[in-house]
Order: structure tokens, then sequence, then C-alpha cells
């Protein structure tokens, strides 16, 4: 069984005991997270979808919170001299999936 979700501004395919990393969501270690924004729920026999995923939901613990690799963003114009280069570390929130309520 697996379910579809939607956090942050991303869609992500879901089971019991997955982790997966998501958007920052500013919770503490151990804490529980519930998503209720569930696209579609596959239960081995058939995919739900629309209105009747409508009150599911999706629980899920808090592993950790990090912060991503680095990703340097580089500037240039050529014959001016002007460059800029800079780094951007994107923020996440690790979380393992227990139950999947539909």
């Amino acid at each position: 069984m697996y379910a579809i979700i939607a956090t942050g501004g991303k869609q992500y395919k879901v089971a019991e005991g997955d982790i997966i990393q998501v958007e920052k969501l500013n919770k503490e270690e151990g804490s529980e997270v519930t998503f209720d924004q569930v696209i579609a729920i596959n239960n081995d026999s058939d995919m739900l979808c629309g209105d009747a995923v409508a009150k599911s939901t999706v629980k899920a613990t808090v592993v950790k919170e990090g912060k991503a690799k680095k990703v340097i963003v580089y500037k240039y114009k050529r014959k001016t001299g002007y460059h800029k280069k800079a780094g951007h570390r994107q923020p996440y929130t690790q979380v393992k999936i227990e139950a999947i309520n539909a």
C-alpha cells in the first residue's frame, strides 16, 4: 500500500516505513506530523483518488532536520568584469512514514 502526498509544493510517493526528506517543517525531533493533503492511495487492488481520499491522512515522525549539499550559484557577464559567486544550502526535514489512514 502506498500513498501520494503533497507538502512544500512537491509530491511524494510514500509507503509505511519509508524515510523521506521534505521541505523544512519547523518541528522538533521525535514529534509527530500529519500530512492531510493526500492525492491518491493505492491499496494493492485499486487506486483511490479525488473525493475517495478527501479525509485520508498520513502520519509521520520527524527523524531530523538538516541542510542539503551546497549548490554553487555563479553569475557572469562577459566583457564587463562582472562575476558573482554564491552558495546555497536548502534546509530540509527528514521524516519516517508511520501510518497511512485511508
